[in-house]
């Protein structure tokens, strides 16, 4: 895949919210894309994850990953640490590539009557509209609402996704054209739905969320949904 997401962006905040060098990378995602060279779904202790965040850089370096985001839920804590294990790095060591971080956070929704999680990334973390998602806790009542989720992660800059589709109580075939109403950006199309070892794409719903995201013009993600504490699966 080439695609230079190292380029010369001088502040390390801007970099996390670089929304068109990300839209870049899900434009051109493959089925392998994950988890050795890009992982946008993964968790650390700041929500429900066992890694802690320098754990995960480590190993995110060592796997050799180009870029990712950490998802925890509700919170950005395990970005900011890992952000400022990057920076530590850049300085230390600025001749050696490191992976591209973009900020992160996965929100559970409310859609078509049913607990959904909606993605966010590349958002600015201190943008009004997705400060309140951020605070440790789950959205209540009107905040809750799929729609009212992904504006304000839009309205912060960032693009939304609606997380593992093929794993609610209703089909992907319902709730994926739902949130394509609604404005969303995209889903997490490459997805390893039984915990396979090693990590793969689920065949049969990687194909159904492929058809769907392309009858309704929606980027493709992928990611582990890594907790714990193995980048490369699950759990």
């Amino acid at each position: 895949m080439a695609v230079n997401i190292a380029q010369a962006l001088a502040s390390p905040q801007i970099a996390a919210q670089d929304k068109q060098a990300l839209r870049q990378v899900w434009e051109n995602m493959q089925p392998d894309s994950c988890p050795c060279s890009y992982n946008f779904h993964m968790h650390t202790i700041y929500s429900d994850g066992q890694l802690k965040p320098e754990e995960l850089i480590k190993q995110a370096i060592a796997i050799g990953i180009k870029g990712f985001a950490i998802t925890d839920h509700h919170t950005i804590g395990g970005y900011q640490v890992t952000q400022d294990w990057l920076e530590y790095l850049h300085k230390s060591a600025p001749s050696q590539p490191y992976p591209h971080l973009w900020t992160g956070v996965e929100i559970t929704s409310k859609l078509l009557g049913t607990d959904v999680h909606i993605l966010g990334y590349a958002f600015d973390p201190k943008h009004p509209a997705i400060e309140h998602y951020l605070q440790g806790e789950a959205p209540r009542h009107n905040e809750a609402k799929a729609a009212v989720v992904i504006a304000a992660i839009q309205q912060a800059g960032g693009l939304a996704v609606l997380a593992h589709p093929a794993r609610y109580r209703r089909p992907a075939v319902e709730l994926i054209p739902a949130v394509a109403h609604l404005g969303i950006d995209g889903v997490e199309t490459y997805y390893a739905y039984g915990n396979p070892n090693p990590w793969k794409p689920s065949p049969t719903q990687t194909q159904q969320v492929k058809q769907l995201s392309a009858a309704y013009n929606l980027l493709n993600t992928c990611g582990t949904d890594t907790h714990g504490t193995n980048l490369l699966m699950r759990l």
